[in-house]
Order: C-alpha cells, then structure tokens, then sequence
C-alpha cells in the first residue's frame, strides 16, 4: 500500500518542527514532505524522524506553480509558515485548486475569517479546510466544547492562555502576531453580538492550572471569539483573554504595540528590539526603549503590576537571569443546567519545563497541530467545507489525538466546578 502523503509547509518554524515531532509519534501509513524555504535546516529534524518517513523540499508558499507541484495528490497539506495574515490565502488557494484538504495553526482574525469565507468553494471543491488548529486557538476551542456540554444553557465564555518567559528562543512570526494583537482592534462578541474593543486593555482573572493559579490577564484580538458564536449564538459574551508571565512582559508588548500602532516604530523595528531584549541587549534602538519602558511604567500606574515587580525583572534581565516557565490553557463556561445558574471549566492541569504537553508556548501549539493532523487523517472524506476547531473536533477524539502523539492523559485536561 502507498503511503499517504502529508505536505507540511514551513517546516522548520519552532513550533512546525515539534508538530512533525509529536505527529510522527503516531502510528499510520503515512510519508511526511517537509517543505520550506530554506530546506538545509531540515535535516536534522529528518534524522530524528523513523527512517524513511520524511522527505525535503525547497518550497517558496509564494510561487504558486511549485506549490501546486508539491500538493499535488496530497493527504493533508499543513501551514506552519506566519504570519498567516500573509501566507494563509495562496496556500488555501492552490489546495482549493489541487483539491487537496488543508490545516493550520492560524491565530490572526483577518486570516481566519477569509478561510470561512470560503467554505462554500472547499464543500464544491470537495476538501475540508481546518483553520486555527493549535493552541489558541485550537485545543481552546476544544476546551470550550468540552465544557459547554455540561450546561443546558452557555451565557458567557471566557478563553484564557497563558506563556512564560522563552528568553532567547522565540521566532519573529510569533513576535509579529503579538504586535498584531499587543494594539488595535479587537474583535469580540459582548451583549450578544459582535463589538469592537482596543485589543489588551480589558482585564479580568481566571484561575489557570498547572500551579499558577489566579492570575491577570488581558483582552486580545484573537479568532475565537469571531468563530464561536457560530455555534453559541445565544452567548451573551464570548471573549479570548492571554497574557505573559512575568506580569512586566505584559507592559513591554503593550508599550511597544502603541508604539507601531502611533507609527512611531514600524513592526520590523518593534520585532527587532524585542528580539534583542529576549537576548538581554537593551539599548539598541532608543525610541523602543523608550515605548517598552512607558508600557511598564504605564502597567503599573494601572495596577496591573507592583512596582516591585518591575524592578525586580529589570534587574534579573540585567544579570541575564531567566523566570520558571508558566503557562497553559483555560475556557471558563457560564450558563445554566437544569434551570439553576452554574459553571464547567477546563484546563490544562499541569506546566512546566518537566512536562511534555505545557513546557513553552512551542510544544503546547505544536503538539495540539499535530493532534489535530491526525485527526484529521482519521476523518479523511467525513468533512467538506472550512471549519474552525469547535465545528469538527469532538472532545474526546482530541484528547485521544493527543494520547497518540505522546502526551500523557494526566496532562491533557481537567475539569473544575
């Protein structure tokens, strides 16, 4: 029997390279194409991979003639390459064209809204296209369901993430999306229908698992809440709050989002000196210093953060001194069962450097795609038509996925009253 052909795009991304890990894990007849643009850092992933289930390929997502060559009779293609608001639609579009199902981890509103936009042409074009298929969203969505199938009733909706300190070892794609979401806009549903607010000035607290407990987090533009009331349109409130840890991490992307939103740094520049704070190089660019240093200060006139705080994260910053990395997954349900007001949670029980699931931002995201793709394997020919995770990921499937890619069952999920 041949092996099924799975195309993943942009391969070589931190959290692409633990996604082809993790799925590899799983058993299926499968042969992974490993593709990007630049196709040399890819052999040592391939060497870690079972012989012979991988392959290479230099693909440039942009050059439409090669990209349908490489699709071509695909399986699944998967889309790791950000940020998507650039590279979502020619990779949706060619397998629209080639007739080939496609995934990705895409977490920017703009992006994921044009993918269901076209559900229409995947159902005519017979192929599923899954959009938002990591963390969060991704695995959020999942959590929500989960949680909302206690309730009779789902009034408000509250989706929480939470990343630690990844000092030095964060891509610019992800610093970009946290540019994108750090100001401006953001998308939400509020008093049953959708609103706009400014995206990280809304706070509220949730109570995360894995041992760091209740904890400030703030409003951001996520897809979750554009896609969710899809299937709760009677929520009257559905929102996607994050936040980093150290709490000062909060006020540096802040300050320097205002900044590219103001047009006082482009978001090249902003990325860059994030790049070189994460690498303990403070004074490089004086205009970003000054715009991170006002979104802490700013932070704590707030309340949101002591000054304490602060000065103690200058300082260890200053001595290259790292935090514990905390992090994870929460969705807090609200509505009624059996008449009564009441509330499902689900969340991520366990974080850290020592787990497998919720030890950085990277394994968390990778790990849930690489659930996700297999699936999505196993429901090959079921769907047809864009969905986000809510509309085709049962539960229980998932956390099964999640089983087989490696992740133990203690650390998947759990539930709290």
């Amino acid at each position: 029997m041949t092996a099924r052909r799975v195309v993943f795009i942009g391969a070589a991304g931190e959290m692409a390279r633990v996604a082809v890990e993790r799925f590899a894990k799983a058993d299926g007849d499968w042969h992974l194409v490993l593709c990007d643009i630049r196709p040399e850092v890819l052999q040592p992933l391939v060497e870690r991979l079972p012989t012979g289930r991988a392959s290479v390929r230099r693909l440039d997502l942009y050059d439409h003639r090669n990209l349908l060559e490489v699709i071509d009779g695909a399986a699944l293609v998967v889309l790791g390459a950000g940020p998507y608001i650039r590279t979502s639609e020619p990779v949706i579009t060619a397998c629209l064209e080639a007739k080939v199902p496609y995934l990705d981890f895409d977490d920017d509103v703009e992006s994921t809204q044009h993918a269901l936009s076209l559900h229409a042409k995947a159902k005519e074009a017979g192929i599923p296209v899954y959009v938002g298929c990591g963390a969060s969203p991704g695995m959020s969505n999942v959590l929500v369901a989960d949680a909302a199938s206690e309730l009779d009733t789902v009034e408000d909706i509250d989706l929480g993430w939470l990343v630690g300190d990844e000092r030095p070892n964060v891509g610019r794609a992800v610093l970009q999306h946290l540019m994108h979401i750090a100001a401006g806009d953001c998308l939400t549903w509020e008093n049953g229908g959708p609103a706009v607010h400014e995206s990280y000035v809304e706070t509220t607290t949730l109570q995360m698992g894995g041992g760091v407990g209740e904890i400030l987090l703030y409003e951001t533009a996520h897809p979750e809440p554009t896609t969710l009331p899809r299937r709760y349109p009677g929520a009257r409130r559905i929102r996607c709050v994050g936040g980093l840890d150290p709490a000062p991490f909060n006020g540096l992307a802040r300050g320097l989002g205002l900044a590219v939103q103001d047009g006082r740094l482009t978001t090249d520049e902003a990325v860059d000196y994030i790049l070189d704070v994460l690498n303990n190089r403070f004074f490089g660019n004086v205009r970003a210093l000054r715009a991170m240093l006002g979104g802490m200060v700013a932070q704590v006139r707030r309340g949101e953060s002591g000054a304490g705080t602060l000065i103690r994260f200058l300082v260890l910053s200053a001595l290259r001194r790292r935090y514990t990395w905390r992090g994870g997954l929460i969705a807090r349900v609200s509505g009624t069962r059996d008449g009564r007001p009441a509330v499902a949670v689900r969340r991520t029980p366990v974080g850290g450097p020592d787990t497998y699931l919720v030890a950085s931002m990277g394994t968390l995201t990778g790990t849930a795609c690489a659930a996700f793709m297999v699936l999505a394997l196993d429901e090959a020919g079921k769907h047809t038509g864009a969905f986000a995770p809510e509309d085709w990921a049962a539960p229980e499937k998932f956390y099964t996925a999640l089983e087989r890619v490696g992740t133990p069952r203690h650390e998947i999920v759990e539930s709290v009253r």
